[in-house]
């Protein structure tokens, strides 16, 4: 689908939006209750990168969280490494997000969850704006985020930055609105997303949480980010679920197991 992306919300006005939204983020039972299956997806993502990340449970693991928001798959991350016999306290975090509330929120959580408050870094940026080294990351998770990405370019940049810093043997993480490549099958899509807010809180609801997706989000579908993870050096992905328009996938990127 062509988009006119000059015409959708700049980052300052997605950044004001996220803002005056931290409530919203940051219930752990919930998830984003806009997207579709949002506990469930907090849930998968945690168990795959324990499952394919042998060095989250070893101890001081090194975790990234594009697009943190208020915390949630990070702290859902630290529960399953505990569930397992790991040492969550011993992690090291990086925290990515556009709103410096949002960070702000998410380091608090995170500290209270044991993580050390030197242990934790607050980035404050746009992903596309931050470098994130090399082979410095065990797993890297991104919730609800990628879909601000616009043109190929974009894409291709961040998949690639993501792919140098995860180490060999490690795992990248997404949990994201997808498009669909047929018009039918979008709108279809569409629509059945669209019922889906309407059960949640009504029609006004339904229509305003459509507004301003339509205005910031530019998804890509799932078959095109899988390349881009295939391309960026992740030789073993998954797809965990597909639930409409939000799917769960990613992939340990080749090189001795970490």
């Amino acid at each position: 689908m062509s988009r006119d992306y000059d015409k959708m919300s700049t980052v300052d006005e997605i950044r004001a939006r996220f803002d005056n939204d931290v409530d919203r983020f940051s219930n752990l039972d919930t998830g984003q209750v806009a997207a579709k299956s949002s506990a469930e997806h907090m849930t998968l993502v945690a168990e795959a990168a324990v499952a394919t990340t042998p060095a989250l449970v070893g101890g001081s693991p090194e975790v990234c969280d594009i697009g943190c928001g208020a915390g949630n798959y990070t702290l859902r991350l630290l529960r399953e490494i505990e569930a397992v016999g790991g040492d969550a306290e011993s992690a090291r975090v990086t925290l990515i997000d556009l709103s410096q509330p949002m960070l702000d929120r998410a380091v608090e959580r995170v500290a209270a969850a044991g993580v050390p408050m030197g242990n934790v870094t607050a980035i404050q940026s746009d992903i596309r704006g931050v470098s994130l080294g090399v082979d410095r990351f065990d797993t890297v998770i991104a919730a609800q985020c990628l879909h601000h990405l616009r043109g190929d370019a974009e894409w291709e940049a961040v998949f690639a930055g993501i792919g140098r810093a995860v180490k060999p043997g490690g795992s990248f993480w997404i949990s994201d609105s997808i498009d669909h490549e047929h018009h039918g099958v979008r709108g279809t899509m569409r629509r059945r997303w669209g019922a889906y807010l309407e059960s949640v809180d009504g029609v006004a609801y339904r229509d305003r949480v459509m507004a301003y997706v339509d205005r910031e989000d530019s998804p890509r579908p799932l078959g095109y980010q899988v390349g881009l993870l295939r391309d960026a050096g992740f030789a073993e992905v998954d797809v965990l679920s597909v639930d409409v328009r939000f799917a769960v996938f990613g992939g340990v990127k080749s090189g001795d197991k970490a």
